[in-house]
């Protein structure tokens, strides 16, 4: 494991190099399917490709940027992940969560996570924000898995509240504040890539998830490890109910995110104005 605490620390120090020290991130963003937008409202913003970073993997897929972006957001310290890692790209559970452990090393202690799902939950409709709950991790795979690293947390981390009871509580309050409609669920995360098979989402739902995706899931737990508290936000872009499954393209899926990124946008800049950090 020190060849990988070699690699956060050389990612760090070159992050490090590219910023002043008065934007040292207090909270991180991983923007997912077709949000990425919020982070072009990032002010005195830094922008590092992913290419450049050391040991960064770099995004293949369609809606997503490829970009750190560290400025101030809402009179927060921010870094956003304009683009995130995915299983299904050929990366391993390591190297598509290793930016967690980067961010944690440059000071995060808050981490908003985004992405597009697929609504099992049939009185969800396409459109709608989940405030993610709790998660079923269905991808066949854990980052944990591999010798522990003992600087960021222990062997056995606790997954009881993945997903923060105060960040969860505040996004309900800024969402009846500012009249937004939210839904509250399970989030399965599954490798993709491709979509489930009918009698795949029926399972699904019997045992328990609202929605369902190909992200998310990995970075909560490297952020539960390294003692980041997390606040889970989905977008329900289609309906995966396994009675009544319909077609679907990836392209269909980001322009749903599209329609309504205005929103999801509004929601995450009011948590973020009224988060207390530690």
């Amino acid at each position: 494991m020190e060849n990988k605490m070699n690699k956060i620390d050389e990612a760090k120090k070159y992050i490090l190099g590219k910023i002043e020290e008065s934007h040292l991130p207090d909270v991180a963003l991983i923007l997912g399917s077709g949000l990425g937008e919020l982070a072009d409202s990032i002010e005195d913003a830094v922008k590092i490709e992913y290419k450049d970073i050391p040991h960064f993997p770099v995004s293949t897929v369609a809606g997503h940027k490829g970009q750190l972006v560290i400025g101030t957001l809402e009179g927060k310290k921010v870094i956003a992940m304009q683009g995130r890692f995915h299983f299904y790209e050929g990366y391993s559970m390591q190297e598509i969560t290793f930016p967690v452990y980067v961010m944690k090393a440059l000071g995060v202690n808050t981490l908003f996570v985004t992405n597009a799902c697929g609504g099992m939950n049939k009185s969800f409709e396409p459109g709608d924000l989940m405030i993610i709950t709790d998660h079923i991790n269905f991808t066949g795979d854990n980052p944990l898995i591999g010798a522990n690293l003992d600087e960021f947390g222990p062997r056995f981390p606790d997954m009881s509240r993945a997903y923060h009871r105060d960040l969860i509580e505040l996004a309900e309050q800024v969402a009846e504040q500012k009249g937004i409609k939210v839904q509250k669920g399970v989030y399965s995360a599954i490798s993709g890539p491709t979509y489930m098979t009918p009698a795949e989402l029926i399972m699904l739902a019997r045992i328990g998830a609202d929605a369902v995706g190909m992200s998310t899931v990995p970075e909560v737990i490297i952020a539960n490890h390294a003692g980041i508290k997390v606040l889970g936000i989905s977008l329900v872009t289609d309906m995966a109910i396994g009675e009544e499954l319909e077609p679907l393209t990836h392209e269909q899926v980001v322009a749903v995110a599209d329609k309504s990124k205005n929103k999801f946008m509004d929601l995450l800049r009011g948590v973020l104005h009224e988060v207390k950090l530690i």
